[in-house]
Parts: C-alpha cells; sequence; structure tokens
C-alpha cells in the first residue's frame, strides 16, 4: 500500500457536506423508497425495511449490497445477539459485515454523509449496553475482518479486529511464538487492544497496545492511514488506549515473542481462606525485584463460597520462587503442571449466565486494605441481595500489575493510559444473573460494592485515578482517568484526525474524549 501523506488534510467540500449532513440528519434518512426498487437482487430485501430506519440501510444496501444484513434477513438476529451479554443485546436497524478495508471505507463514506448514527463491534465481550451494539442505527460487525497471518521474517503478526485470541493462538502456536494478548479465548482482538489489554505477559512487555508495531485505519472520510511509530505517531500513540474516537482499525501489527511451554494451573480456596489468600498475593506483589516471568490473577466468587488462584510461569519450571507466599497455603483442590499457554488460557469454559455488570479501581498495595476488602466480601449485605436472584453470581477480580509493565510500556514508546511506574492492583467487582426484571437490583449491588472498595483505598490513601477500560462501567470517565495531560493530547489527535467529531457524534457507545 502506499505510504500515507505524514498529515492528514481534508478537503473543503469534505468539510461542508459532512457539517450540513450531521445536521440534517433526519431529512436524508427518509429519502430512500422511491429509488431502492430498482437495484436488482435487492428489491425483496429492501421492501421489508422499516421505513422509520430504512434509508440509511437502504444506502447501505445499494453500496455493499450482501455484506448489508436486514431484520428480515436469517442471520440478523444471530448477528444482533453475539454480544456476550444480554445487556449487550440491541436492536440495530441493520448490520453491516465488512470482509475488507474497502467495505469499511465505503461504509464509513455512506454513514458520514447521511449523518447516520453507528457502532463497531469486534468481539463484542463488553457488558455495557451500547460499547458494541446500537438501537436504531447500524452496527458494524468486524466479524469477517478475522485474519491471523505470521511473517516469520519480521516476527509480526497481523490480526484483523474481529479475530478472537482463541483463532490468534491457534494461529502462532505453529510457530512457537505468541503475542501480548487477551486471556479469554472468545474475546475480540480490537476492543482489547484499543482499551490497553492486560496479558500474563504483561509484566515482561507491557499491555497489548503496547506491542503494536502499526495499524490501518480508516477515517471518518474513508481515507486510509497506517499508524506507525514513524508514520503518523501522533495516532499511534492515541490508539493505545484511545478506544473508538479516532477511526476504525483493521489490521494491527503486533509483536510477536518464544513464550510456548509454561508451568501453571488453578488453586481453589474457600471463602473463609480468602484473608489468607489476599496477604499471600500482597507478599507476592510486593517482593523486591519481582520475578516479571511469574504471573496471576484471584477471583473471588464470594456467592459461591470460594476463591481461585490462576498460576502462570512463563517458563517450564515447577513451582518457581515468585509464588512461594501461597506455598504455605492449603487449597482445597490443585491442579497444576506443564503446558503450552494456549492450553491454559483455553482451559476455562464460557459462563452461560446471560446478563453481566461490573465496575473497575485500581490502587496500590497495601496489607491493611486487603484484610479490609476480604472483610467486605465475606459480610456485606449486598452478597445476599445478588445470591437472591435467579443465577445471581458475584465474580471479583484481584490482578497484580507491576512496576515492570508500565516501564515496559514507557521503553516501547508509550501510551495514552497515564500509568504511574508503581505495583498496582486493577480490580473489578462484577455481578451476572439471569432475568432482565433484575437488572436494577443487581447494578445497585455491584455499585454499592464499588463505591465500598473506593472508600477503603481512599481512607488507605492508596487509591490511583487510572481505570481500566477493558473492565470498566460505562458510567465511568476511562479517558479523564488518563490525566488532563493526556486527554489534551489525544483532543489535539482527534482534531487532526476527525476534525469532526465524527466518532465523538454518529458512535455514541464507548469511552468519549471529554470535551
Amino acid at each position: 500500500m502506499k505510504s500515507p501523506p505524514k498529515q492528514k488534510s481534508y478537503p473543503a467540500t469534505f468539510s461542508l457536506v459532512t457539517m450540513i449532513a450531521i445536521g440534517v440528519l433526519a431529512v436524508v434518512w427518509g429519502l430512500w423508497h422511491n429509488t431502492i426498487a430498482a437495484w436488482p437482487g435487492n428489491e425483496g430485501r429492501a421492501a421489508k425495511l422499516d421505513v422509520r430506519d430504512g434509508g440509511i440501510c437502504a444506502r447501505l444496501l445499494r453500496a455493499l449490497g450482501a455484506a448489508v444484513v436486514l431484520p428480515s434477513d436469517s442471520e440478523y438476529l444471530a448477528l444482533r445477539e453475539e454480544n456476550w451479554s444480554q445487556t449487550a443485546w440491541k436492536h440495530p436497524a441493520c448490520i453491516a459485515v465488512p470482509d475488507s478495508t474497502s467495505d469499511v471505507q465505503q461504509l464509513m463514506k455512506v454513514l458520514v454523509a447521511n449523518g447516520a448514527p453507528f457502532a463497531i463491534r469486534s468481539g463484542g465481550h463488553s457488558t455495557n449496553p451500547f460499547d458494541a451494539n446500537i438501537d436504531g442505527g447500524v452496527l458494524i460487525a468486524l466479524d469477517k475482518l478475522n485474519q491471523v497471518t505470521y511473517d516469520a521474517a519480521t516476527g509480526h503478526a497481523l490480526l484483523g479486529p474481529g479475530a478472537r485470541w482463541d483463532a490468534v493462538y491457534s494461529a502462532l502456536d505453529p510457530y512457537n511464538v505468541t503475542v501480548v494478548g487477551g486471556r479469554v479465548m472468545n474475546v475480540g482482538v480490537g476492543g482489547l487492544i484499543l482499551g490497553s489489554g492486560l496479558s500474563y505477559l504483561s509484566d515482561l512487555y507491557g499491555l497489548a497496545c503496547d506491542n503494536v508495531v502499526g495499524s490501518e485505519v480508516v477515517l471518518a472520510d474513508g481515507s486510509i492511514v497506517e499508524a506507525t511509530v514513524e508514520d503518523h505517531s501522533d495516532l499511534y500513540w492515541a490508539l493505545k488506549g484511545g478506544t473508538n474516537n479516532f477511526g476504525i482499525v483493521t489490521r494491527f501489527k503486533l509483536s510477536t515473542y518464544p513464550i510456548k511451554q509454561i508451568w501453571g494451573g488453578v488453586q481453589m480456596y474457600s471463602l473463609d481462606q480468602l484473608p489468607d489468600v489476599l496477604q499471600a498475593y500482597y507478599e507476592y506483589q510486593t517482593t523486591p525485584h519481582k520475578d516479571p516471568y511469574a504471573n496471576l490473577i484471584v477471583n473471588l466468587f464470594p456467592t459461591n463460597g470460594s476463591v481461585l488462584l490462576t498460576l502462570v510461569y512463563l517458563k517450564p519450571v515447577e513451582r518457581p520462587e515468585a509464588y512461594k507466599p501461597f506455598y504455605s497455603l492449603s487449597p482445597t483442590f490443585e491442579q497444576t503442571g506443564f503446558m503450552t499457554l494456549h492450553e491454559l488460557m483455553g482451559s476455562f469454559p464460557s459462563t452461560t449466565i446471560p446478563r453481566w455488570t461490573g465496575y473497575a479501581e485500581s490502587f496500590e498495595p497495601n496489607s491493611e486494605l486487603f484484610a479490609q476488602i476480604s472483610n467486605v466480601f465475606l459480610t456485606a449485605p449486598e452478597l445476599a441481595s445478588i445470591s437472591a436472584l435467579q443465577a445471581g453470581t458475584l465474580v471479583v477480580a484481584v490482578q497484580p500489575i507491576s512496576e515492570s509493565a508500565i516501564l515496559a510500556g514507557q521503553a516501547r514508546g508509550s501510551n495514552a493510559l497515564g500509568l504511574r511506574p508503581v505495583n498496582q492492583t486493577w480490580f473489578s467487582v462484577n455481578a451476572g444473573w439471569w432475568n432482565a426484571d433484575d437488572d436494577a437490583t443487581a447494578t445497585a449491588a455491584v455499585e454499592s460494592l464499588h463505591a465500598k472498595i473506593l472508600a477503603l483505598a481512599g481512607d488507605a490513601d492508596v487509591g490511583l485515578e487510572y481505570v481500566f477500560m477493558n473492565d470498566a462501567n460505562a458510567k465511568q470517565q476511562v479517558l479523564a482517568s488518563y490525566g488532563e495531560e493526556n486527554v489534551q493530547r489525544l483532543r489535539a489527535v482527534q482534531r487532526v484526525y476527525d476534525p469532526h467529531l465524527v466518532f465523538q457524534k454518529l458512535v455514541p457507545g464507548g469511552q468519549k474524549i471529554p470535551m
């Protein structure tokens, strides 16, 4: 592909058309019905369009044909309900499923010219209702942009945003390499990387976004730029945590690493052992010069009376010294051994609980704080509120982030996250339940628990501003947590690549740059 210019310029005609189109959205949507019947092959499908929403879908149908799925099409229901949590199931007017970058270019031209609201979905794992779906507008489902290729000469992997991490690791396994990517196999590539992306490799190499070598991006006017450290370096930086505010990424190029065989597994504890588990976690995290090959996650299941510790050591070394604080504990169940990293990550089954919500927070490790957190999840009345719901389940994730992970990101050109280079815990409180009628109860319980943890961290003077986007609630101001300097820098990038704020105004979901 021809190298794009260093700076993006927009013709005056595009500026005028964009401003007018966004302002007269309701008018242009209605001007479709008299011409659509003449489009060969689409007469029957077009006739079934709802006249309230059909304008933009008719135009997309004319431009992209079979890549546009209408509510009357058999594929529509499965695509509409592909989002992992039913809290994010919506009713888009139609769904566009591009299978090439040129399709995405055409989509952007039609959507922007008509001022049509849209959403972008790579995997749809967010529980937030509109992060990756939409009511009444157009859903762009990137499922078919799912390519995974490996270039042994450069050591780079090319990933489509619609690929799932299981497919990524399966494609790379024969080469005995991996990438800094997701830990849950059915998560999509695009959302995880653009939200920063935590990995079991992060203490060594930083976050997933830190390991992007280049991104192919379709901008609001339909043009393509390749954002790298050399070309469009401002956009390259902004995409490391800036989510869907600048364009649609159609391809990521990632560094790979020769990690395959590991030692690890799981240990299960009873809930009354939680204080001891979190104290061991504290000792593990605050050990001077912590081994960067050692990683773990602690999951609390207070409503099920259990604690799950997942250990991941990125070398085939049995019971490494890094986990010594846990070796004095007595798990109720343990299964550890040698395996590939992919095998370990793929060994966890997907949940069948249909509705989820959650909140994220971060703080520095503190022994007394962990004791107080243990008490919350042993005694809080919110546990009973969640347990009383059909399939009511509370899941708490305790994720250690070492100073080395932040420094590794800085060494790779830095990111937009504003992270302080200190040991910290990324903590999330999540609830799952069955019935939509219980949404308010579950949400209120999670919000209350989140507020209690924030208050405890504040009282201990160890709270951090940063909010991890991939675990955050839509009500949390994630980009503001990056710090005012980085917010200003993100705005400056936005003015260059999306001067008419198409992705700010026409994409209602996702975290937006504070204005």
